[in-house]
């Protein structure tokens, strides 16, 4: 079949379950391209010297990112400017590691955070607010019980107007790229329980689903009324697909019942604003979430993004949710791609392909990063690419042979 649709389109059709003129092939996350480029730009338009269907994300994230919400991709977090911030470094005699600690003096009381400043510490002597370091080295985390959702409040602040005004001006050089080549435009992060083993803990979170089930659902609230607030500000710019993150919504972590408690009620929320906003919605889970696969279908997802062939049933995945919700991933990205060697990177597409590319509703992508900066990783990524355009029109995309994916040699 010929090349019929732009890749705009073509992602469209695949995030609604429409037939397309091929399945896409499009990148959920590709940090070592984005370390090597030389700013946001510059990385999408390497992904489109490869022939796939790259999309643009909104903020742009640079290249190199530190400030103290790491993790979570999108518009600045910030404080109630009546937060006073203090840290320094502790030595108790029953650690084998210096203790790091933070605390945040707000009007309703102080939060104060303990960290073991292990040998892969990442940020030297400093605490961030927000960040997946945390969750395994906190020996005291930020939040511990109901008395702390009030001083939370003041950590998880609205954008302001001015943030607003920022935020779509910034958007404007990103969004002027993206309708000249006509890519996809999305948008987020989103985010619910993950902050929560950011700032409570997962043990703790998974305690909580028993021991005090009132307090759990009441943080949960708080953090997506403040995700609301920036998700709005997100959709402003008018994006094709706002994408929240859910690594830590799977059911390692919660039982289907309490998910449905209380997780779904946000999920129907957040996906309402969204879809009244005129943008599809994503949700980034990788693992064990068969079970809610109806559930999240029901809810109107439209894009479960994460498709692990290592963690998931790819085939019991697309016949659960028929032609309701479109599936993005396929490929292992750290243990195919990073670490595998060529032929296991094609069988892989291959088996992706064949499960999931038979029905309207797949993007192929490793899953959930492409992280390595090495001659294996970007060979795997060539032999990705190459075994994927051999299911689609000759001359669908530019050759990729000789693409540089580092900056220099390929």
């Amino acid at each position: 079949m010929a090349r019929t649709m732009t890749s705009r389109d073509r992602m469209l059709a695949a995030l609604a379950c429409q037939p397309v003129d091929h399945p896409p092939c499009a990148f959920m996350l590709y940090g070592a391209l984005h370390q090597t480029s030389g700013d946001y730009l510059d990385f999408v338009a390497r992904q489109l010297a490869l022939g796939v269907d790259a999309f643009v994300e909104l903020p742009p994230r640079p290249p190199v990112v530190v400030n103290d919400h790491y993790n979570l991709h999108g518009i600045p977090v910030r404080y109630d400017p009546r937060v006073v911030v203090h840290e320094w470094i502790e030595r108790p005699t029953d650690e084998v590691e210096p203790v790091l600690v933070k605390e945040y003096l707000t009007p309703a009381g102080t939060l104060r955070t303990e960290v073991r400043q292990t040998d892969d510490w990442r940020w030297g002597a400093h605490v961030p607010f927000l960040d997946d370091y945390l969750e395994p080295r906190s020996r005291k985390f930020l939040v511990s019980g109901p008395d702390d959702i009030e001083r939370l409040r003041y950590l998880l602040v609205a954008p302001t107007p001015d943030e607003r005004e920022t935020y779509l001006r910034e958007c404007e050089p990103i969004l002027a790229f993206a309708r000249e080549r006509d890519l996809l435009v999305a948008g987020g992060w989103g985010v619910g329980a993950d902050v929560l083993g950011w700032v409570f803990g997962l043990e703790n979170m998974m305690l909580a689903t028993y021991d005090d089930p009132s307090f759990l659902h009441s943080l949960l609230d708080v953090i997506a009324e403040w995700n609301r607030t920036r998700m709005s500000v997100v959709l402003e710019a008018g994006i094709d697909l706002y994408i929240k993150r859910a690594w830590y919504e799977n059911l390692d972590f919660w039982t289907p019942s309490s998910w449905r408690k209380h997780l779904e009620p946000i999920v129907r929320a957040d996906v309402d604003l969204a879809h009244s906003r005129g943008a599809r919605f994503g949700y980034i889970i990788t693992a064990n979430c068969a079970p809610l696969l109806p559930t999240l279908a029901d809810a109107g997802v439209d894009v479960l993004i994460g498709v692990d062939p290592r963690e998931w049933d790819m085939k019991g995945a697309r016949d659960s949710l028929g032609d309701r919700v479109c599936l993005w991933g396929g490929v292992n990205g750290h243990l195919t791609v990073e670490a595998g060697d060529e032929s296991s990177v094609r069988a892989e597409v291959r088996n992706a392909m064949a499960a999931l590319a038979g029905r309207p509703g797949f993007i192929l992508s490793p899953v959930d990063n492409v992280r390595t900066d090495t001659p294996r990783s970007r060979s795997n990524v060539l032999a990705l690419v190459e075994e994927w355009r051999s299911w689609t029109p000759s001359s669908s995309a530019p050759n990729p042979a000789g693409v540089a994916l580092n900056g220099g040699e390929p």
